[in-house]
């Protein structure tokens, strides 16, 4: 379950926060069509207008330019990011606005491979904890993973594909 590090990959994850991975897969598509090459600069361009005709919400465009004038500025090097550790990592990314915890995390997890993140703000993830064990809350989950140390990344796997194949959705892989 590895995407490539980098700048497409990081912008699927913004794309992808709060919706469907269907939908988010779509208006991926829609917008990697709509320009030349899926860079920073070619996203810059973009008015709103071009954004909404690729169905990405205002907010998320705002995200989506955050993040490319974060790389075209040399204030993120997504190159970079190997050679720091995990805390480092996730500072840099959430300086950016529209990357949070949540997209930290899967961008730790899926593209560099972090074996020992867990994604406390998601929302499959939190709803099979609950629906498997007796821990409830935020707190009582976060207390429950620490016992998969540390291997949590794995955990959050099999907690998403158990959320997918429960409701008979499209797994991961």
């Amino acid at each position: 379950m590895k995407r490539p590090p980098g700048f497409v990959s990081l912008s699927k994850i913004i794309l992808e926060q709060q919706v469907s991975l269907a939908s988010a897969r779509a208006h991926f598509e829609r917008l990697k069509a709509y320009v030349p090459e899926f860079k920073p600069a070619y996203l810059l361009k973009l008015t709103d207008q071009e954004m909404r005709k690729c169905h990405i919400s205002k907010q998320k465009a705002s995200y989506l330019r955050s993040l490319s004038s974060s790389i075209i500025n040399g204030e993120l090097d997504l190159k970079g990011l190997w050679e720091l550790d995990e805390p480092e990592i996730r500072r840099q990314l959430t300086q950016i606005k529209g990357i949070g915890n949540w997209t930290a995390d899967v961008y730790l997890m899926f593209c560099l491979q972090s074996k020992d993140i867990f994604p406390i703000g998601d929302i499959a993830i939190i709803h099979t904890v609950k629906e498997l064990t007796a821990a409830q809350s935020k707190e009582e989950i976060s207390a429950l993973s620490e016992h998969w140390r540390p291997l949590r990344s794995l955990a959050s796997f099999f907690l998403w594909h158990y959320y997918l194949r429960k409701r008979n959705r499209p797994l991961l892989l």
